[in-house]
């Protein structure tokens, strides 16, 4: 699936929550689905900076596919990490560099975040796109 056709199905998930409550159980319920990361990337290496809880982003790159693992210690940000490796996990660089992450605007992701929990996931989007660049 095209990163685009990835977002719109998510943005269609989402229509179908009835409300603010449903979309955190939904959000947490993906955060308790995700994989953990395994510890040995649990350091300051692949630590986000600016988020409010520990996450971690491991990258890869093969066959001209990014692949990311992701983990925190907030199940929220866990579950906000699992819809953003969904869309971006397994594209080319190029992919990843020439569409723009519309889901989490359309999904009111963006909103209803704290202002550091929403800089966390903003610093893990440009962490992303920077190995895209490199990578490119």
């Amino acid at each position: 699936m095209t990163i685009n056709e990835i977002q719109n199905k998510i943005i269609e998930e989402f229509s179908d929550l009835n409300d603010g409550f449903d979309k955190y159980q939904y959000i947490v319920n993906l955060g308790k689905s995700l994989e953990p990361l395994k510890e040995k990337y649990k350091t300051e290496e692949y630590l986000i900076n600016g988020c409010q809880s520990n996450a971690w982003l491991k990258t890869e790159i093969l066959d001209n596919k990014i692949f990311f693992s992701a983990d925190s210690d907030s199940l929220i940000i866990k579950g906000i990490i699992s819809l953003l490796l969904r869309v971006v996990n397994n594209q080319s660089p190029a992919d990843i560099l020439n569409n723009e992450l519309y889901f989490i605007e359309r999904t009111g992701l963006s909103s209803n975040l704290s202002p550091a929990r929403g800089n966390g996931l903003f610093t893990m989007i440009n962490q992303i796109r920077t190995f895209a660049e490199n990578c490119y």
